[in-house]
């Protein structure tokens, strides 16, 4: 299906796990983004000097991998404060330096397993990152940015626009490279969201969703941008801060 490969632009994006899919291949380095929640965890993390395990399943599978290899496992629900680490921004604020966990997640955390696979280099990036990553992975010749997304309760793919203006605010740090058409959709829809001071970003689905939820601090720290000057590298099977 070389009509999707979008292969005449040094910058590419599609959707989801059959960007990986078709994509990934031919992609030099692939920076996946959850900005609600599990890319922002990881940025937090990585401030941290903590280190992240992605794991693409939320049950007990994931406490097994995390006993295999002798480290603790996030709560597989979100959790308020005070109750354990899980998908919440807020709970990963309080990860001690150094600490390793487990974190799983059936968007950012399923694509990071997916992409693995393959010779690409692998980033999870969110708004808090921006030029971070645009600078980490600036040299690199061919980029696919794949916007995570959401679920529907079917296990569909639901867009979410939050990641879509995150991808837009990478690319916006790269000023010379072909976009792809779907990357200049990105591009402007960061553009357009910064003309309203992002508002956009905490009225969006994602984000009614976690304060209806009583998650509105999580909120907050998913839609702080540029506060951190670490990228988020998949060093073997964990992410760390460069």
């Amino acid at each position: 299906m070389s009509y999707f490969s979008q292969q005449d632009c040094d910058v590419r994006l599609e959707w989801g796990p059959n960007a990986i899919a078709q994509l990934g291949p031919e992609a030099d380095c692939i920076i996946i983004i959850d900005v609600m929640s599990f890319s922002t965890c990881v940025s937090i993390a990585c401030d941290r000097q903590a280190v992240i395990y992605p794991f693409q399943w939320k049950d007990h599978r994931a406490l097994e991998y995390a006993a295999s290899i002798g480290v603790e496992s996030a709560n597989i629900d979100r959790r308020f404060t005070g109750q354990g680490f899980s998908l919440s921004p807020v709970s990963i604020s309080s990860l001690p330096t150094g600490h390793r966990l487990v974190l799983p997640s059936p968007n950012g955390s399923a694509l990071t397993f997916q992409a693995k696979a393959l010779s690409a280099k692998v980033f999870s990036a969110n708004l808090r990152n921006l030029h971070a990553t645009a600078k980490a992975c600036e040299n690199f010749q061919r980029i696919l940015l794949v916007p995570a997304g959401e679920k529907w309760p079917d296990g569909s793919l639901r867009p979410a626009i939050e990641d879509l203006i995150a991808a837009g605010g990478i690319i916006s740090h790269w000023q010379h490279k072909r976009l792809s058409p779907e990357a200049q959709i990105a591009l402007a829809s960061y553009q357009q969201s910064a003309q309203r001071q992002h508002q956009p970003l905490r009225e969006c689905s994602s984000a009614v969703e976690l304060i209806e939820r009583g998650f509105a601090e999580d909120v907050q720290l998913c839609c702080e941008q540029d506060i951190s000057s670490l990228a988020c590298y998949l060093q073997g099977d964990c992410f760390v801060g460069i």
